[in-house]
């Protein structure tokens, strides 16, 4: 489990495809530098890249990290947009008995949202951002949302998209603040609005969708 506070901005090192299936769908090998990610990472570990959760896989010493990503993430994800030097969102799973900063994120993603438009404000940048319709009624106006790992409070929403405010910390210290219109960003509504449209669904209480998972 995550909290939505980024820990470090790390580099992508590489992206390797894999041997496609017969569908033609692939996993691929993402490998990230990251020197406070892998400071008492080990295999098997769970790092959220850009708000995607992944394990490690390689740890090759020089402070970077690898990981497999499968069919699955690249679909639901923008990581498949990703190239060499580019920048992500690190943040290493919650400790037991650590400080919880933002709010429950699995890094699970739910769909990828698309930058509108950005409005520079005196020391903040207000951002609207579109998402699948499907995705919008689980989205409340001044609830949580995870934009490419950062734990965001939402400040209006509509049928289609959202806006959040991005405080001159976010823009110092996670790749929003080099966000532009046009940008692809990993979306991760609140999970508890997921499970409560599941448990009205199944006791009867709303019609079936097949939208919550």
């Amino acid at each position: 489990m995550f909290t939505g506070i980024v820990e470090e901005i790390g580099t992508v090192v590489a992206l390797e495809p894999g041997a496609p299936t017969p569908d033609g769908e692939g996993d691929a090998r993402l490998r990230v530098r990251g020197p406070l990610a892998v400071s008492d990472a080990g295999l098997g570990d769970s790092i959220a890249v850009s708000g995607v959760c992944l394990t490690v896989t390689d740890l090759p010493g020089d402070g970077t990290f690898a990981v497999d990503v499968m069919p699955e993430s690249l679909r639901r994800t923008a990581l498949g947009d990703l190239a060499p030097g580019d920048s992500v969102n690190l943040e290493r799973a919650l400790a037991v008995g650590g400080r919880y900063g933002g709010h429950v994120v699995q890094g699970h993603v739910d769909g990828v949202g698309v930058v509108r438009s950005r409005r520079p404000g005196p020391r903040w940048d207000d951002v609207e951002i579109g998402l699948d319709p499907a995705l919008a009624r689980y989205v409340a106006e001044k609830g949580s949302i995870t934009v490419s790992g950062v734990s965001l409070t939402v400040t209006h929403v509509s049928d289609d998209a959202f806006g959040v405010s991005l405080i001159p910390t976010t823009l110092a210290a996670t790749t929003l603040g080099a966000l532009a219109p046009g940008a692809r960003v990993n979306l991760e509504v609140d999970v508890l609005a997921k499970y409560t449209e599941r448990l009205l669904t199944a006791a009867g209480a709303l019609p079936a969708t097949g939208a919550a998972r």
